[in-house]
């Protein structure tokens, strides 16, 4: 608090009104630091915002005034970008004012908070999960709400985050190949790479990634074929075939058919034997 206030002084001298915050800040007329917080709200004035409404929220439990008062900390924090902090008070809200005024707008706010704090693909996605889990509450609790499309339309955008991530991790299995430095429990990386694969095709099936996934699977299928002990190699080069077969079904203009037509020209030639 010590380090905020230094912050906020700092801030308020150069803006010249110091000497009013202070005033407000340390008054016990309450009704003026409510009406006080709420102007700086409304200007935009986060930062000194902030302190007054959590004080405020102690003081005014029980009313009205404390309601409005924990939903614009949450639209304060959340005006400043501190996503996390934001999310913590818009649950508060629900929690605590499940049927108020702000109930619907912290719901979908909870989402937008995690939403704004999301990890690009590459990172750990478990924020993006509880986003998706969050906007989904909103839609059924609220089935009419105001603001479902908009949700709807960012859970879209968070599901294809977690998608474009199963899709990195396939791929990287694909591009590991044949070294086995990280299959500890068994198993090699094409096999990894069908699995992530073919998970991530059941789990998205009307994914835009759904053919880059089906590429994976298949030059998996005819890798692991490749490296096969004898006593595998020819029922795994049969499934490869197979996949190929299916792949040119579904995607006859793909710019990978040729690798597919390959693929199957060389199956044939050790399944024949």
């Amino acid at each position: 608090m010590k380090k905020i206030l230094i912050t906020l002084s700092t801030i308020l001298l150069l803006t010249g009104c110091a000497e009013e915050y202070n005033m407000v800040y340390r008054t016990t007329d309450y009704d003026y630091k409510y009406e006080f917080a709420k102007e700086c709200f409304a200007r935009g004035k986060y930062t000194f915002a902030v302190p007054l409404l959590q004080e405020l929220i102690t003081i005014e439990k029980g009313t009205d005034n404390a309601e409005e008062c924990l939903f614009m900390l949450g639209m304060a924090e959340f005006g400043m970008k501190d996503y996390e902090t934001a999310s913590e008070i818009f649950k508060r809200y629900y929690q605590t004012y499940p049927r108020g005024r702000y109930a619907e707008m912290a719901s979908y706010y909870i989402g937008l908070s995690l939403y704004e704090s999301a990890p690009e693909p590459r990172l750990d996605q478990t924020r993006t999960v509880t986003a998706i889990a969050s906007f989904q509450d909103y839609m059924d609790l609220f089935p009419s709400g105001r603001m479902k499309e908009q949700a709807q339309q960012r859970l879209f955008e968070l599901q294809d985050k977690l998608i474009k991530k199963e899709y990195l991790n396939a791929k990287l299995y694909y591009n590991l190949g044949s070294y086995f430095g990280n299959c500890t429990s068994g198993g090699n990386n094409y096999e990894a790479c069908i699995i992530t694969a073919q998970n991530a095709l059941n789990d998205y099936p009307y994914s835009s990634l759904r053919e880059n996934f089906a590429v994976l699977v298949m030059k998996s299928k005819f890798e692991l074929a490749q490296m096969s002990i004898e006593s595998k190699r020819l029922q795994r080069f049969q499934d490869a075939e197979d996949e190929c077969y299916g792949f040119i079904n579904e995607y006859p203009d793909s710019k990978e058919r040729a690798t597919a037509e390959r693929y199957i020209e060389r199956c044939k030639e050790i399944t024949k034997d």
